[in-house]
């Protein structure tokens, strides 16, 4: 089976997961290739995320590692074989690879969680508030860069209301509807789009206002990505350098209790609605 060119975040993942049950059960690779009947390089290569498995072939691996979770293994069963495009891809040229991993992360994602503090979420914002944002960026992004970004933010809101959408909760600090990108009729739009976005079932907007003494945040864009269950759940953290992607138990469990945390500051949903519409009004 030819190796694979290129890998997403994903596919490491898959590989990853795979690695941890073989230690877990206190095996080597020797051993663990044994058991499945080929050579040792074979469970290298998977666990690198560098050749695709089957799902028939990874239940097989999880039972020769003494997996009990059945859950689990179907969860990890299903993100097996040949990954079918997304519309992502469409930008593979185009923007950098965690970009795109974000994209296909939220795809996948059984729920979304989101804490902002100075941005809009991404996938609340306008392309108006969008263009404005990133035409801060540092070093400066030419006019067609900004272009294919502010495309590919877009594309990525149909997880929003495209098939089942997966429920979305958004905590945006006062600080963020307050920033004002763009002048005021873009901040007014980008407002009253938060406002809209949030009559969706699927979508709740917690607002933290000034004033809140404890606030657990070190300013940074939280995204926490929900698997098919818990073990295979995400967290991303949005810098200056990119996506920072994370999927350790004790870091998936500290972002968990800092989201709980921020949540459990903010307002209401209604209360929340009654704020973004007295600063739309104020602008």
């Amino acid at each position: 089976m030819p190796a694979r060119t290129s890998l997403t975040l994903r596919q490491q993942r898959l590989g990853a997961e795979l690695r941890k049950l073989r230690e877990r059960a206190g095996l080597t690779s020797t051993e663990a290739a044994a058991l499945l009947g080929g050579p040792q390089s074979r469970i290298s290569n998977i666990e690198a995320g560098r050749y695709a498995v089957s799902a028939d072939r990874v239940r097989t691996m999880a039972h020769n590692y003494a997996c009990a979770d059945e859950a689990y293994a179907e969860a990890l069963a299903s993100m097996t074989g040949a990954r079918a495009r997304g519309w992502w891809d469409e930008y593979q040229d185009l923007l950098a690879p965690g970009l795109l991993d974000l994209a296909e992360m939220e795809h996948h994602a059984t729920a979304l969680r989101v804490a902002v503090v100075i941005h809009m979420p991404g996938l609340l914002q306008t392309a108006a508030h969008a263009r404005a944002v990133m035409a801060e960026s540092v070093p400066p992004l030419r006019p067609y860069e900004i272009e294919h970004r502010v495309s590919y933010r877009i594309k990525r809101q149909a997880v929003l209301y495209e098939g089942s959408p997966a429920p979305y909760a958004a905590i945006v600090h006062e600080a963020a509807l307050r920033m004002g990108y763009g002048g005021r009729q873009v901040a007014r739009g980008q407002l009253d789009a938060l406002l809209a976005e949030g009559e969706r079932d699927n979508v709740t907007v917690l607002v933290v206002p000034f004033g809140e003494a404890s606030f657990p945040s070190s300013g940074q864009s939280i995204t926490y990505a929900a698997g098919p269950v818990q073990q295979l759940d995400t967290v991303v953290l949005d810098t200056d350098h990119g996506c920072e992607f994370l999927d350790a138990e004790a870091q998936l469990e500290r972002y968990r209790s800092v989201l709980d945390r921020m949540e459990a500051r903010a307002l209401s949903a209604e209360k929340s609605r009654d704020l973004i519409h007295r600063i739309a009004r104020d602008i």
